[in-house]
């Protein structure tokens, strides 16, 4: 068989055992006859295996062929020829998505077998790994995705993951609250990559990577915009990646998710989602060297992420949250190296980067008892031990650089002061003025509710707590 030939073979595999295992563990779950844990177990780390050793495949033919580039294309799904618009799911194998699948593959497969053992007999077994599932076909797609609109496919599966599993706890009321915040933040970034969508239609006539940033492989394409045209869409993009990825002003939301089982926060927060943002700036990075500008606020904002992640790491109380805000360090300098133009080095800081946090998240149970072990071991408190420059800082600067710390930049308080609480106001400005036309016209309450004495609209204030 030539190379061609088994890459034909092997390649749909690799997001074929997702799929099969998202559809066997939702049947399962949605006809009311969920598998074993073990019959669960065994098929998770089956599609994974099968999906591994078919990303390997793919990865040791483009060596052997000295190729940079293979796609595949599973055809035209909507075509309108007036409009010039077709969504089509293609999958590019290259330098970017390879190595980015292949990282997938290995972290879930670690993570679903600690998670088989850690969520052992809980009540939500079997809804862990259906939603697992889910994130895990949203990170093929998003990883191997050759159009815009197969990367928003996976994005959004992987948002829609994400949120459910921040909320996995439904019985206590602040994962839920915590997951709907996630899920405010994940549609704004949305928004902006849907809006971001529409204009590269616009501009381009299509969402096709190749057509957009040129035939020649990642990251030797050249973005066939204008300058301005790369800027505007290049911001929206930006605004995405910064609501993926829990960068300035959105960070707010990363140590909420912690709320989740410690599995779906390491390989989650720790390790996959939160790099998705930087890997979708490094998939149009040819698009960001249009713009000097463009680049300049991509390094600036990761520089400001990383400032923050690395304040608020030092002063949380509880190990997960602290693991959460280095992560917001590390983000951030990877996104200031995609903005300084490099494109391997940040590649290589996310794979090393994920796989560093995912140790550390699901070694978080235990790390207590380490740090007593190594305390007593030492013979001395480790807290007391203080870093070299905190001498020379100022005391009042302390104070306050441990208050913004503390308050977490204060950006949920700006957020929901400024954003949420105005446009709710409109919206139910708006909803009241509905209420009184539709009154007028019915001669009396004109909505079920009212006459059965439903409460109206939660306040403002109230919904924001």
């Amino acid at each position: 068989m030539t190379g061609d030939q088994v890459f034909n073979a092997v390649g749909p595999l690799v997001v074929a055992s997702p799929a099969v295992l998202l559809a066997l563990l939702g049947m399962a779950a949605l006809l009311g006859k969920p598998f074993s844990e073990r019959t669960t177990a065994r098929l998770v780390q089956a599609a994974i295996v099968v999906g591994l050793t078919c990303s390997l495949t793919v990865l040791a033919i483009m060596l052997a062929s000295d190729r940079r580039l293979l796609s595949l294309t599973l055809g035209n799904w909507i075509v309108l020829p007036q409009e010039h618009f077709r969504f089509t799911f293609k999958f590019t194998f290259d330098r970017l998505s390879v190595p980015f699948v292949i990282l997938s593959f290995v972290l879930c497969g670690t993570t679903s077998a600690f998670a088989s053992k850690y969520l052992h007999r809980e009540a939500g077994y079997h809804r862990f790994f259906v939603l697992f599932a889910l994130f895990l076909l949203g990170m093929v797609a998003s990883s191997l995705a050759g159009t815009i609109e197969t990367l928003f496919a996976g994005w959004e599966l992987v948002g829609l993951s994400s949120a459910l599993l921040v909320g996995f706890f439904h019985e206590r009321s602040t994962p839920v609250t915590n997951g709907l915040r996630v899920w405010t933040v994940y549609r704004c970034s949305d928004a902006a990559f849907l809006v971001a969508m529409v204009l590269l239609h616009h501009v381009t006539a299509g969402g096709d990577f190749i057509r957009l940033l040129g035939s020649r492989p990642w990251p030797e394409g050249e973005a066939l915009l204008t300058s301005g045209q790369a800027l505007s869409i290049g911001m929206l993009l930006l605004v995405a990646a910064a609501g993926k990825s829990a960068l300035v002003p959105f960070c707010g939301w990363l140590p909420r998710a912690m709320e989740g089982p410690t599995p779906s926060s390491a390989i989650f927060y720790g390790a996959l989602s939160v790099h998705l943002g930087a890997f979708l700036l490094l998939r149009v990075g040819p698009l960001l060297e249009q713009s000097f500008l463009l680049c300049a606020m991509v390094a600036a904002l990761g520089l400001a992420t990383a400032v923050f992640g690395a304040l608020a790491a030092r002063v949380q109380a509880d190990v997960k949250s602290a693991l959460a805000c280095a992560s917001l360090a590390q983000v951030g300098l990877i996104v200031a190296e995609i903005g300084c133009g490099l494109r391997y080095v940040p590649l290589i800081h996310i794979i090393g980067h994920a796989c560093l946090r995912t140790l550390q998240l699901l070694r978080a149970p235990t790390l207590l008892l380490d740090y007593h072990a190594l305390e007593n071991a030492i013979g001395n408190r480790l807290s007391n031990v203080s870093p070299a420059w905190e001498p020379a800082t100022p005391e009042r600067w302390r104070r306050r650089l441990y208050r913004f710390a503390l308050e977490r930049g204060y950006f949920d308080v700006i957020l929901d002061d400024c954003i949420a609480r105005p446009f709710a106001r409109i919206f139910q400005w708006c909803d009241a003025a509905e209420r009184r036309w539709t009154d007028f016209l019915a001669g009396g309450p004109s909505r079920e509710s009212d006459a059965l004495g439903v409460p109206g609209p939660v306040p403002v204030a109230e919904e924001l707590q």
